[in-house]
């Protein structure tokens, strides 16, 4: 399955095209400035380059992106411009989007705050590594947003955001080189389903699991296995299989758990163990599938096996 189309306090309003009522925060002060316009500088040199996940927390996260005003002037300047627009017969997230999307309102999109939430909880403040990819946070913002949607982005994390970036927001900023724009139902329709099974059978368990893996650990995607688990959750469509061969011979999911491999060495890698478990005779049977987390981007290792506990040696 190819990429989809990836806690904070509560602080500043959700854009919305119509003037808006946003308290007036302080004044930047230059510091903040500076790290809005550069969010990478300052980082260590030893954190440049890719291998160094001691220096850096990698960040795979799926949730749904948001802009907010960050100042009162911001706002202003926005109500101007959408003032001046033609949006005759659009809805206001539809002459939102239109707006930010033409060439000359792109200063606009980079003064705006871009937050990304999980689970409804305000869990990041999004910044791209490069100018250019602020256009990514103009394709999360969907002209038709259903409460289905999802972003996936992949980045690192910075340092907290001081009260002034983003109207009193504090939480962590992510600074990020790609973002997957997607949808549940879209998601689970790309998932190649199993010759024997129907659309009717596939479907709900498809959905339980990515539900279920969204659930697991509060998952802010910045811990490794849960890196681990939102990757399989949009790129590896075997374990939706899998659970849903489980449930047609009267299975259910009863674990997912994550453990470091016995292969890691130089390298990070991680094993998914999905359990099952016979609802007739509470047999479980697990399978499990590793993948490498050293870096930005995680990746497979192995392919989805059956797992067997093992003191001293590896799955193969």
């Amino acid at each position: 399955m190819d990429s989809p189309e990836t806690r904070g306090q509560p602080g500043s309003a959700t854009i919305e095209p119509a003037p808006l009522q946003v308290a007036a925060s302080a004044t930047p002060s230059a510091a903040t400035l500076s790290s809005r316009a550069c969010p990478t500088c300052g980082t260590p040199a030893n954190a440049a380059g890719p291998g160094v996940s001691g220096s850096r927390t990698y960040v795979y996260a799926i949730g749904k992106i948001e802009p907010r005003f960050p100042w009162i002037s911001v706002e202003k300047e926005f109500a101007q411009v959408m003032g001046r627009a033609d949006a005759k017969g659009l809805t206001d997230r539809q002459a939102l989007h239109a707006l930010l999307s033409k060439p000359e309102n792109r200063y606009l999109v980079r003064q705006l705050c871009w937050v990304m939430t999980i689970e409804g909880l305000e869990t990041y403040i999004l910044m791209p590594r490069v100018p250019d990819d602020f256009g990514l946070l103009v394709e999360a913002l969907r002209p038709r947003p259903t409460p289905a949607d999802l972003d996936v982005v992949i980045g690192f994390r910075g340092p907290l955001a001081s009260p002034e970036t983003c109207n009193g927001l504090v939480v962590p900023i992510v600074v990020f080189d790609q973002i997957y724009v997607f949808d549940r139902p879209s998601l689970i329709k790309a998932i190649p389903r199993p010759e024997k099974m129907k659309e009717e059978e596939f479907a709900p368990a498809a959905e339980e699991l990515f539900d279920h893996i969204m659930q697991l650990a509060a998952n802010g995607g910045e811990t490794d296995a849960q890196r681990a688990l939102n990757y399989l959750a949009v790129r590896y469509p075997a374990i939706y299989a899998a659970v849903a061969e489980a449930f047609a011979h009267n299975k259910s999911l009863s674990a997912v758990e994550v453990r470091p491999s016995p292969l890691s060495g130089t390298r990070n890698v991680v094993e998914a163990i999905f359990s099952f478990t016979n609802r007739t005779t509470d047999v479980v049977e697990k399978s499990f599938v590793r993948v490498d987390v050293t870096e930005e981007f995680p990746f497979l290792v192995t392919k989805l096996s059956p797992f067997t506990e093992c003191q001293g040696c590896s799955n193969n």
